[in-house]
């Protein structure tokens, strides 16, 4: 198992790789756009889904744009609204892969 040394070494290095959030294109343009979708969908989906509700603090791509500008930019079709924890803890989860869906019989999609 890596020590948590060895953890905070290989997160720099990845994080030195990726640029910083300006350079993939977190701007003044997007926090413009960032303001405008959370006016607009103001609640978490993931709550949503379990039916509750809460107000939606980030804009998540769904897909992840991985540097493509279309797909950043993409506002039909590859954005929602989420809360902190589900983007923070669920979202990540799922694209790491160590997440399934879940459909609302409880069984996996």
């Amino acid at each position: 198992m890596p020590t948590p040394l060895d953890h905070r070494a290989r997160k720099r290095e990845y994080d030195q790789r990726r640029g910083s959030a300006r350079e993939r294109g977190y701007n003044s343009r997007w926090e413009k756009a960032r303001k405008t979708y959370l006016m607009r969908n103001p609640l978490c989906v993931m709550c949503k889904r379990e039916g509750r509700v809460t107000p939606a603090a980030v804009v998540d791509h769904i897909i992840p744009h991985k540097g493509d500008t279309a797909l950043f930019w993409d506002t039909e079709n590859n954005r929602q609204a989420l809360c902190k924890p589900h983007h923070d803890r669920d979202k990540q989860s799922e694209e790491r892969g160590r997440f399934q869906a879940v459909g609302e019989d409880g069984w996996p999609i």
